[in-house]
């Protein structure tokens, strides 16, 4: 029979558990749009479009798209439950843009 990962995950030694850590953490940050939607949050393209108020096409469109307006990628984050940030890294620092906030803060502030 086959036993819950957090049963085994509990029976690590401590530097096995944070090498395993490590490699969900760093895997979670390389994802595909359709990779987050599925392994972060079980949603199927129907499921996230019905949430985001668009055709399950839109969806399939968006996730195959290589550019994508931060608006649209910020409803698809915020729709799977998520906040969309974005850094900018340079070798001294990163920074995080606060210029693009959420669409309902631009609009409360009455900002284009």
């Amino acid at each position: 029979m086959a036993r819950p990962f957090k049963q085994l995950r509990d029976r690590m030694r401590p530097e096995a558990r944070e090498r395993v850590d490590r490699r969900v953490r760093e895997s979670l940050r390389q994802m595909s749009l359709q990779e987050l939607r599925q392994q972060v949050t079980g949603m199927t393209q129907t499921d996230l479009a019905e949430l985001m108020d668009v055709t399950q096409g839109a969806i399939s469109q968006l996730e195959k798209r290589h550019d994508v307006l931060l608006s649209k990628l910020a409803s698809y984050v915020h729709a799977l439950g998520g906040e969309l940030e974005l850094i900018a890294r340079f070798p001294d620092a990163d920074v995080r843009i606060t210029q693009f906030g959420t669409a309902d803060a631009s609009r409360s502030a009455g900002s284009d």
